[in-house]
C-alpha cells in the first residue's frame, strides 16, 4: 500500500506542473489501495494567501483528485518542528547562526555576490543564551557532524534504484529560520513521517533535496520513504513552468472548458496537452 501526497506553497495559484505531480502521486495511491494526502506548506507567511489555499482545493476538486484525512498544514505545526529540532540540539548536531545575508556574501567573497555554500560563520561559536534570546537567529545543521553521526545516506528511487550520496551533496542547511519554526528540509521530513508517507512525489528539480532529507530521517530515526522525481513540464519551447512567470494555471484552463478529470487522466498517463513538454527526466 503507497501513501503518498501532494504539498504545494500557497503562493499563487497552480499551474499544469502541479496537476501532473498530484495526478501521478493520486494515481500511485488509488492503484495501491493506498491514501493521497493533501499537505499546504505555508510557513513562509509573507507570501502564502489564504485565498490561495482555496484555491488549490478548488483546482484538485476540479480535477477529480481526492485526498485522505485531513488537510494538513505547516503553519498549525510549530510544536512538531521544535521537539525535532530539540532532539537535534540535545545531539550537538544544529547551532544557532546570527548571518544576515550580508555577512555570508563578505565572507564567502564570492563572485558576482553568488554564495553557494554555507562558509560557517556562526559554527564553533561559543553557545551564549543571552545572545540568542535578544538576537534573531535560524538554527544550522552541522552537516560535519551529522554525517559522523550516520554516514553518508541513500534512498531508493520508484525504479528500484539505489542511490547514495557524496559528502559535496551536504551543507551547514537551515533548519528553523529566524521567521519561522522550520525550513524547508525539516518541516518536510517531520511531515512525512507524521502522515505515513512511503513514496515521496515531487519533481526532479527537488531531487537535490533528497540527500539532507535522508540525513535528517537517519538522526531523528524516521521512516525512510521511497522517491519518484518525475520529469517537470516546460513550455514546448523547453521554458519552465513557474508562478513568477504567470504560467498558465489551472483556474484559467479551468474557465477555458477544459475537462478537469480527462485533463487528470492524461496527466497520470503522462500525456501533455499541445504546447507542453517534459524536462528533467
Amino acid at each position: 500500500m503507497i501513501v503518498t501526497r501532494f504539498a504545494p506553497s500557497p503562493t499563487g495559484r497552480l499551474h499544469l506542473g502541479h496537476a501532473f505531480s498530484a495526478a501521478l502521486g493520486h494515481q500511485r495511491a488509488r492503484c495501491s489501495g493506498g491514501k493521497f494526502l493533501l499537505r499546504i506548506e505555508d510557513l513562509d507567511q509573507t507570501r502564502s494567501h489564504p485565498e490561495f489555499v482555496d484555491g488549490i482545493v478548488e483546482d484538485l476538486r476540479w480535477l477529480g483528485l481526492d485526498w485522505d484525512d485531513p488537510l494538513l498544514v505547516q503553519s498549525q505545526r510549530a510544536s512538531a518542528y521544535e521537539q525535532a529540532l530539540e532532539r537535534l540540539r540535545e545531539g550537538g548536531l544544529v547551532y544557532p547562526c546570527f548571518c544576515t545575508r550580508s555577512d555570508i556574501a563578505a565572507a564567502l567573497e564570492a563572485p558576482h555576490g553568488v554564495a553557494t555554500h554555507y562558509p560557517g560563520n556562526c559554527r564553533g561559536l561559543p553557545d551564549d543564551p543571552n545572545r540568542r534570546a535578544s538576537t534573531p537567529h535560524s538554527w544550522r545543521l552541522d552537516a560535519a557532524k551529522a554525517l559522523a553521526a550516520a554516514g553518508l545516506p541513500s534512498w531508493t528511487e520508484a525504479d528500484g534504484l539505489r542511490f547514495t550520496s557524496a559528502r559535496e551533496d551536504f551543507d551547514d542547511v537551515i533548519l528553523a529560520r529566524k521567521d519561522a519554526p522550520a525550513a524547508y528540509h525539516l518541516a518536510c521530513v517531520v511531515d512525512d513521517a507524521a502522515s505515513g508517507v512511503t513514496l515521496v512525489t515531487r519533481a526532479a528539480d527537488l531531487r537535490s533535496s533528497t540527500p539532507i532529507q535522508r540525513l535528517l530521517q537517519t538522526l531523528l530515526g524516521l521512516d525512510e520513504p521511497t522517491y519518484l522525481h518525475h520529469p517537470l513540464v516546460a513550455h514546448s519551447d523547453g521554458r519552465r513552468l513557474a508562478k513568477r512567470d504567470r504560467a498558465p494555471t489551472l483556474a484559467a484552463m479551468r474557465e477555458s472548458g477544459v475537462d478537469g478529470p480527462a485533463l487528470a487522466r492524461e496527466l497520470a498517463a503522462a500525456k501533455l496537452p499541445l504546447g507542453f513538454t517534459f524536462i528533467g527526466d
